[in-house]
């Protein structure tokens, strides 16, 4: 069932507040305009059809009294066929206004919360906090599109052979740096955080991705089975968001706390030009992702503490990092505010994102129909929405750019870092293979 999702009440009785927000987001303030008028058409046709049905109704009564008394009804019976008609028709624009409303209202954003920077792009983002020391060479640090192929580990070569371009091969020490990073990830985060872990689907409906605002607004950066009507998963915000879609939860069960790891599949029909050296932007890339489901007063204490989990990823590894909140401008279309983690790349003398943690408030909730009752003594309580949030934790490719970029040596060698060994067999060192 599609939803509202922004508060209808909001849009009606405080219109303007709406209308700052899109354009603090660099969106359409006259989608509001529109949205009202598609309002007053809505509620017009609802009088319209229910007037239809009282008069409907009324002429229905008068052909049983009229048989009662034995006078003639062919008029009533006339009156009421004519009125079915008529109802039919009303119902039939009442459904194009609705279907008209709907449509919009999936391409109206998030309203940021009071917190976060005004600013029409990143360079309005606000740098929180900054954490380690970007390590100091007494050598040219090389990127890792460079030195992933000199160790042998990268091939981007062969990589686009298979798929085209934006996809690569791992080969010996490559492939099992990504997998120990998968593994140390998901251990640090059910082990020392209290994530649940999940292995979801990496392919969903669309409903999945109407309900966390991918769908239909980014329906040209997702890979689609046609065939089976089915996506690949972007990210597995996806599916873990969508675990309890159209259900109720007990608040004595709050928060719920998901992590996984999921191949992450995008087109990334909007970034053509960007980032298309190395493993950044990529068609198919890993991630293990982080999902909490709370209640509004919780929910931006749960920011905070999953933001510091994902942080924790690079505190264990040792890599230098910065935390950033996002502008109006560069936030994300269903986030109500995002902190972006950084890491430094001494390949590219520069912080690069590699986790982007959200609070969602109530849009995908809203969306997907995720509600909780609140535990009250009598076991009452009307059920209301939740907040959802998420963020990377981490990115895993990213991850693995950082410690060879990080941890090079001068001879090419990369020295891993000591929590990373026991996932590597005891490896201390990457060497040319």
């Amino acid at each position: 069932m599609l939803r509202a999702v922004l508060s209808r009440e909001l849009l009606r009785h405080d219109p303007e507040r709406v209308r700052a927000a899109l354009t603090a987001r660099n969106g359409d303030p006259d989608l509001v305009a529109r949205w009202l008028a598609l309002d007053e058409q809505r509620r017009a046709a609802i009088g319209a059809v229910e007037e239809k049905k009282r008069d409907r109704n009324a002429a229905s009564q008068k052909i049983g009294e009229l048989k009662r008394k034995g006078d003639n009804a062919d008029e009533a019976i006339a009156a009421v066929s004519r009125l079915k008609g008529e109802i039919e028709a009303e119902e039939g624009q009442l459904a194009a206004v609705e279907g008209e409303l709907s449509s919009l209202e999936l391409t109206l954003p998030n309203l940021p919360h009071e917190s976060v920077p005004v600013g029409a792009d990143e360079s309005a983002n606000r740098v929180e906090r900054v954490v380690g020391e970007p390590p100091r060479f007494d050598f040219a640090p090389q990127a890792h599109w460079d030195l992933g192929p000199r160790l042998g580990i990268l091939d981007f070569e062969r990589g686009a052979k298979l798929a085209g371009a934006r996809f690569t091969a791992y080969f010996g020490a490559g492939a099992r740096l990504e997998r120990a990073l998968i593994a140390l990830m998901l251990d640090l985060h059910t082990s020392e955080h209290g994530y649940r872990e999940v292995l979801p689907p990496f392919m969903v409906r669309g409903e999945s991705l109407v309900g966390t605002g991918q769908l239909p607004k980014f329906e040209a950066d997702l890979f689609k089975v046609e065939a089976h009507d089915l996506y690949l998963v972007p990210t597995a915000e996806v599916p873990l968001t969508n675990l309890h879609r159209e259900e109720v939860l007990d608040e004595a069960a709050l928060p719920v706390r998901y992590t996984a790891y999921t191949p992450c599949f995008r087109a990334e029909a909007g970034s053509h030009g960007r980032d298309v050296r190395g493993l950044i932007r990529q068609h198919q890339f890993n991630k293990v992702e982080l999902v909490q489901l709370t209640t509004p007063a919780q929910s931006y204490a749960a920011l905070e503490e999953l933001t510091g989990h994902a942080e924790r990823v690079l505190q264990v590894l040792g890599l230098p990092y910065r935390v950033v909140s996002l502008s109006t401008g560069d936030l994300g279309f269903a986030s109500a505010k995002t902190y972006d983690i950084e890491v430094w790349l001494p390949g590219q003398d520069a912080y690069r994102e590699i986790s982007s943690c959200s609070n969602c408030e109530d849009f995908q909730a809203r969306r997907a129909n995720l509600r909780y009752r609140p535990h009250r003594p009598d076991g009452g309580g009307k059920p209301a929405l939740l907040h959802t949030l998420n963020g990377s934790g981490l990115a895993v490719g990213r991850t693995l750019i950082a410690v060879l970029e990080n941890c090079q040596q001068a001879d090419g060698s990369v020295l891993l870092p000591p929590a990373l060994r026991p996932y590597m067999g005891g490896l201390e060192r990457i060497t040319a293979a």
